[in-house]
């Protein structure tokens, strides 16, 4: 019904920078929540981000405030994750999620989405 789909993942050295993209198809995301997860290897899958696709509402783990930056282009019907001053311990499998049944507070919880996409992997070296 819905199908995400990320990239833009790599390889970079600390201090850089990288733009993932999430392109969602299927339907229209308009009380949908959109969020971004990763899962470092040997650890639980951990929220990043997300975002109110109707607007209105962001939120941001601790350890990426400030660094990271979500955003969407409606008219590709694409969620953006900007990262800069990237370290390390960003390294992760990235994925972008799907919330369809969004209510006053937005999810930032795995169990509370409904849709994710395959992953992409983001490395960053010393």
């Amino acid at each position: 019904q819905v199908q995400l789909v990320e990239s833009g993942g790599g390889l970079v050295q600390a201090g850089g920078s990288l733009r993932l993209s999430c392109a969602a198809s299927g339907r229209t995301f308009g009380s949908y929540d959109m969020g971004w997860f990763r899962q470092a290897p040997g650890k639980e899958r951990e929220f990043v981000s997300a975002h109110r696709w109707s607007g209105g509402s962001t939120v941001y783990s601790d350890s990426v405030k400030g660094r990271f930056t979500i955003s969407r282009d409606k008219t590709k019907n694409t969620v953006y994750l900007q990262m800069s001053s990237l370290d390390p311990g960003d390294t992760a499998v990235y994925y972008c999620a799907a919330d369809a049944e969004a209510w006053d507070i937005i999810a930032t919880k795995c169990a509370e989405y409904d849709y994710w996409g395959q992953g992409t992997r983001v490395t960053v070296s010393s």
